[in-house]
């Protein structure tokens, strides 16, 4: 008796005909959280880092492999910082590892900062910080 092996059993499928991968929201939405938590700790090493994203992906037009991703990142920074340097860090890195990770375009990373936290302790006399 002979044997047939599986993939000879089933005929092959033109390209065309297959189907799609598809990466879901949640799964990009961790790699640019990952992302902003790791540009964050670049900037200031010893200042707290928290960070959570929403993604919205689009299907992929043209030569997108996985389409594309709207990044929108929650982040907590310290104060007083240079905020705008470390938001563009964040959208830099949310950029460059969403599109190494996940094949996607990423036109639009928003950064919204949550809080802000000062080094000074609860309860302490707060002056007027510049």
């Amino acid at each position: 008796m002979a044997t047939v092996s599986p993939a000879a059993a089933v005929p092959a499928v033109p390209a065309g005909e297959r189907g799609a991968t598809r990466i879901a929201d949640r799964v990009v939405a961790k790699i640019a959280a990952r992302a902003a938590r790791e540009a964050l700790r670049e900037a200031a090493p010893t200042a707290p880092t928290d960070a959570h994203a929403t993604v919205t992906v689009h299907p992929r037009e043209g030569r997108q492999q996985f389409g594309e991703a709207r990044v929108r990142v929650a982040v907590q920074l310290g104060y007083p910082s240079d905020i705008g340097t470390q938001c563009a860090a964040v959208r830099r890195q949310v950029t460059e590892r969403v599109r190494t990770l996940a094949s996607m375009e990423v036109p639009e990373v928003a950064v919204e900062v949550e809080r802000l936290h000062s080094p000074l302790p609860a309860g302490a006399d707060r002056g007027r910080v510049r």
